[in-house]
């Protein structure tokens, strides 16, 4: 499969308002998912190979993904514990679909018993969030997926 018959894929899932989109084809499993809260599919497109069997030995092909041209991770600067709020109470920082400014407060990080805010240094729209609430993350990890607006 090819980058102008994925783009195709996407094509008929805004068209059609579908969310999610799996594909077996040649020995491969394509699987094309909307993040929530978006209207149009923002090219994150998984690419699996399947496992080839050779004399009784299964082997694993790598996974390939394809991102948006204009994309940038937001990556932690320590490792610590992420929270996507200021309490348990309070809404998110920000969600997907939410545009960020330079110096806006995006995530703590809790390390050492401090809680140390994580700032944007980019405007950007956030595509994804790649870590769960109260989930340990290292030093470079990425945390966000934005499009620099």
């Amino acid at each position: 499969m090819n980058i102008k018959e994925i783009k195709e894929l996407i094509n008929i899932m805004n068209e059609n308002g579908l969310v999610e989109l799996e594909i077996e084809k040649e020995g491969m499993r394509i699987r094309i998912k909307k993040p929530s809260g978006t209207s149009e599919v923002v090219p994150s497109v998984i690419i699996e190979k399947q496992p080839q069997t050779v004399a009784g030995v299964t082997k694993e092909e790598p996974l390939e993904k394809v991102l948006p041209k204009k994309t940038v991770e937001i990556k932690s600067p320590m490792v610590g514990t992420f929270y996507r709020a200021p309490s348990p109470e309070a809404p998110p920082y920000v969600e997907i679909g939410s545009i960020v400014e330079p110096g806006q407060v995006i995530c703590i990080i809790e390390a050492m018993k401090l809680m140390n805010e994580i700032k944007s240094d980019i405007k950007a729209k956030i595509l994804e969030i790649l870590v769960d609430n109260a989930e340990p993350v290292e030093f470079g990890q990425p945390l966000f997926l934005v499009e620099p607006l």
